[in-house]
């Protein structure tokens, strides 16, 4: 009974499977082909291939085949209703609230139990020199490729400013050195919370653990045993507002949908691809050869990264991804105090696609501008984003202001910048997916370099 269960099941998946493939082969092939279609007719056709998704994800009963259906149907609804989709948003902006309620007592949590409950001060300094020289050689090599990709596609160039006037950030105080390492200590832990400053907090819990290293077991014991029970419990938080991901991730798409112009699209479309095949290029060119050189099961890898990523992209927020990615990394096989230390670092020092993207947008603002930076100057600037890109937020349109700070500091115009934001809900998507995944890829292998990486038989 139980074996024609199953077959009878795997039959109305292969069912719905096929339909599927239907739907996308014909929207496909009526874009390509351009066919002359009833607009009613094609979008009721569209909607039954999304109903196909929806009973997939009825049969698998996936929080990540969820969210990608999420994606799916939040896009048709920007694109048939945009009115509806440009209101969605608002599903979006609870999802990041809600997860940005989570990341402090999650934080304090798991860098308690992690260093004053199991590790100690060697451990301590070992992740940290360890965390920031992987931190430096895979951001600098994102910046290097992001330049030598602007400079192949020139995809700045022949752009002609019609008149954009959107309105763009506001241009920060190029920071000093000093600033920056300033910027690293909070003088107020209650504030930093309020702020959302992911480093300082790390910071405030890191001195905090590593004092109660110096007191009595005694006296420490009452504390392990309430961040033992606080990060238990915030975990399983966590697991309560991921349900609302779908949602999120579907408001979030509908919204950028319901808001991108076609003319803006056609201008730009050489920099969005320059763009999505310069992380493509990075991934398979740096991060697979890691994967390979630390022989870390890619398969499973791949299978513990797929939720947090989808949720970075749907979103655009690292913040938002990085509950699932330390409970992911953790089921991997991470230690915790591994995945509690490097993980929430990373975000302020490891944004390998945000890095990537300021390097290729920086030069594309010049080429817009007409121009031309030599060599020389494209490296100077390589080593100012190299700090300023250290301790971008993980949020969304973050890296806006570093571009524009960027520009101002080269004398570059500002309308190009401008011009951007047309796309740079795409953009932002895709490199704040590469910067989640780099850090999932960090986290396993400072893990691995630690020998506190033990993948379980699952």
């Amino acid at each position: 009974m139980n074996s024609q269960l199953k077959n009878t099941l795997q039959s109305k998946l292969k069912f719905i499977l096929g339909f599927i493939f239907l739907i996308i082969t014909f929207t496909i092939l009526q874009s390509v082909l351009k066919l002359d279609i009833n607009p009613n007719v094609s979008a009721t056709i569209r909607w039954f291939g999304l109903a196909g998704f929806v009973l997939l994800g009825l049969y698998r009963q996936k929080l990540t085949s969820w969210i990608f259906i999420g994606m799916l149907i939040g896009a048709e609804i920007g694109y048939d209703f945009p009115a509806v989709g440009n209101e969605l948003n608002v599903l979006s902006k609870i999802f990041i609230k809600l997860i940005k309620s989570v990341i402090a007592p999650l934080l304090f949590g798991t860098l308690v139990v992690g260093i004053a409950g199991h590790s100690n001060m060697r451990q301590v300094g070992r992740l940290g020199w360890k965390s920031l020289l992987y931190f430096e050689i895979v951001t600098t090599v994102a910046l290097a490729v992001g330049l030598i990709a602007i400079n192949v596609s020139k995809a700045g160039e022949g752009i002609i400013n019609t008149g954009i006037k959107e309105e763009i950030p506001a241009v920060v105080k190029q920071q000093s050195w000093k600033d920056l390492v300033l910027h690293i200590f909070p003088e107020n832990f209650i504030k930093s919370i309020a702020e959302g400053q992911v480093l300082q907090i790390v910071v405030f819990c890191l001195l905090f653990a590593i004092s109660m290293l110096m007191v009595s077991r005694e006296a420490r014991k009452p504390f392990i045993n309430f961040a033992e029970g606080l990060s238990q419990i915030m975990f399983k938080f966590t697991e309560i507002i991921m349900y609302f991901a779908p949602f999120a991730v579907g408001g979030a798409i509908a919204y950028t949908i319901a808001n991108l112009g076609i003319d803006v699209m056609r201008n730009l479309l050489l920099l969005l691809i320059t763009l999505y095949v310069a992380l493509i290029v990075f991934v398979l060119g740096v991060f697979l050869p890691i994967l390979l050189f630390m022989k870390i099961p890619i398969k499973r890898f791949i299978k513990y990264c797929t939720e947090p990523v989808s949720i970075a992209f749907g979103t655009a927020s690292s913040e938002a991804a990085l509950p699932a990615a330390m409970e992911n990394m953790e089921k991997f096989g991470v230690k915790r105090e591994v995945v509690a230390f490097v993980l929430p670092t990373g975000l302020s020092f490891n944004l390998d696609g945000t890095t990537l993207y300021l390097a290729l947008a920086a030069v594309f603002v010049a080429q817009a501008a007409g121009i031309e930076l030599s060599i020389g100057q494209q490296v100077i600037m390589l080593l100012t984003l190299m700090l300023t890109s250290k301790g971008v937020a993980g949020v969304a349109r973050a890296s806006l202001v570093i571009l524009a700070a960027t520009a101002s500091s080269f004398g570059l115009p500002e309308w190009p910048i401008a011009a951007i934001l047309g796309i740079d809900a795409l953009m932002d998507m895709a490199r704040t997916a590469v910067n989640t995944l780099g850090n999932c890829l960090a986290t396993v292998v400072i893990g691995k370099w630690e020998n506190e990486l033990e993948i379980p038989e699952d």
